[in-house]
């Protein structure tokens, strides 16, 4: 029986990227381990907010796991952008992986929306406040 988030096409897309990430990360130059660290951070940050945000039972809860899977997508472009600039990766490899990574973004915008809609800002009641009631004023005790 299949975890919820191995149903998700995100999901493979998204192990499919850390493969590709992968191969990038072995082929960069010594000395740009932070380039190599950023992009094996990311990438793995996309698979796991998916997994984690598919786990979550609120619509609401889901949504933050797969907002921060898209930012960490968004990360990983910034950081193929680097390689790009650097002409540390070929651009070829750089606009395939790009543009898996924009398939990852589209599919889970659609994930983050389709949450949203389903949960609703719950509806305000107001609720009428009465008038100030007149304070009672104190009546003074005969003799004094």
């Amino acid at each position: 029986m299949p975890f919820d988030h191995e149903k998700l096409d995100v999901y493979h897309a998204a192990i499919d990227f850390i493969a590709r990430a992968n191969t990038i990360i072995e082929q960069l130059p010594r000395g740009r381990g932070y380039l190599t660290d950023q992009l094996q951070r990311a990438s793995l940050s996309i698979v796991l907010n998916i997994a984690e945000g598919a786990g979550k039972y609120s619509a609401a809860d889901k949504g933050v796991f797969y907002v921060r899977a898209k930012a960490s997508a968004m990360e990983s472009a910034a950081v193929l952008d680097v390689c790009a600039k650097l002409q540390l990766t070929p651009i070829a490899v750089i606009a395939e992986n790009k543009s898996l990574l924009s398939r990852i973004v589209q599919m889970l915008t659609k994930l983050i929306k389709s949450r949203h809609s389903r949960s609703p800002e719950p509806e305000r009641v107001l609720v009428p406040v009465p008038a100030s009631l007149p304070v009672p004023v104190p009546v003074p005790e005969p003799g004094f």
